[in-house]
């Protein structure tokens, strides 16, 4: 039987074949850090993007991936063995929702005691996900913001930005000038020093007396512990801003409205973020159920 000699490629087939890989490494973008990458693509914050790595949950090229590892749209990543095809800024859209969370909700997509959720409430959207950006305890209300931009995620969220966070507070009972006075300059809390920003008088009568207030940090019941601390009992808190968003006052509780090109071209211009916003809807309500 006649040997086959294996076939080799001639020297012009060999240059076509790399000037196609150089044009798709081309196509698909400078490289970027993989949770980075995962983020923008809308799957969730980089912080969870991380976790979901250093778990194993995440392959390139087959292989596991680490943290911290540079891909581009040429890469074949998968996450929980599902493929996620990473799109070049250009092409991508960005989407803010705004949310006004009534009491009783809880800010996270499972809960073992079967609580309601904020994200029962809101639209659904394909090729991407909602990325809540900061939370709320389950007693308080107010307003939410989500994207689909892992990228504003984190410039709204990340501790170094310190972007204001601005609440409505009513409390039980006086708040005297030495009580004001230790908010503004800062208190201890078990988890490190806080103070407020901004304090400023409401309103109210009888016992019941409100405050604005303003923090620059997202810590876990911050604003009630402060108040805590000297000695005040928070029995209703509101968050009527976070950084440049406010929170319209049509927005009903448990409703959503999607902000329009316009306004999120604004935010992103805001956070100094050269993401393009492309086939952007009009603004709309949603209403749960």
């Amino acid at each position: 039987m006649k040997k086959r000699t294996p076939f080799r490629p001639d020297t012009q087939t060999l240059n076509r074949r790399a000037e196609a890989a150089a044009a798709r490494r081309a196509a698909a973008g400078p490289a970027v850090r993989l949770h980075k990458a995962l983020a923008d693509a809308g799957l969730g914050s980089r912080r969870e993007m991380e976790d979901w790595i250093a778990e194993g949950r995440v392959q390139v090229n087959g292989e596991r991936a680490v943290i911290g590892q540079p891909v581009t749209a040429a890469d074949v990543i998968k996450v929980s063995g599902r493929r996620v095809y990473l799109r070049a800024a250009a092409e991508k859209r960005v989407r803010v929702l705004l949310y006004h969370k009534p009491e009783g909700e809880i800010v996270s997509r499972a809960d073992p005691q079967g609580r309601p959720s904020v994200f029962d409430a809101l639209p659904r959207i394909h090729g991407a996900k909602w990325i809540a950006i900061g939370r709320l305890d389950i007693n308080t209300e107010g307003l939410l913001i989500f994207t689909t931009s892992g990228e504003l995620a984190n410039r709204l969220m990340h501790p170094r930005y310190e972007v204001e966070r601005e609440y409505a507070v009513r409390v039980l009972g006086e708040l005297g000038e030495t009580e004001q006075q230790a908010l503004l300059a800062g208190v201890q809390l078990e988890d490190g020093p806080a103070r407020l920003e901004k304090l400023d008088a409401a309103g109210g009568e009888g016992a019941n007396r409100w405050w604005r207030v303003v923090v620059r940090e997202g810590r876990h019941r911050e604003v009630r512990r402060l108040f805590e601390a000297v000695g005040v009992t928070v029995s209703r808190l509101i968050r009527v801003r976070f950084g440049p968003v406010a929170m319209p006052p049509q927005l009903k509780r448990g409703q959503a409205w999607e902000l329009p090109a316009g306004e999120v071209g604004g935010l992103l211009k805001w956070a100094d973020l050269a993401l393009p916003v492309r086939d952007a809807p009009q603004r709309r309500h949603y209403s749960p159920g």
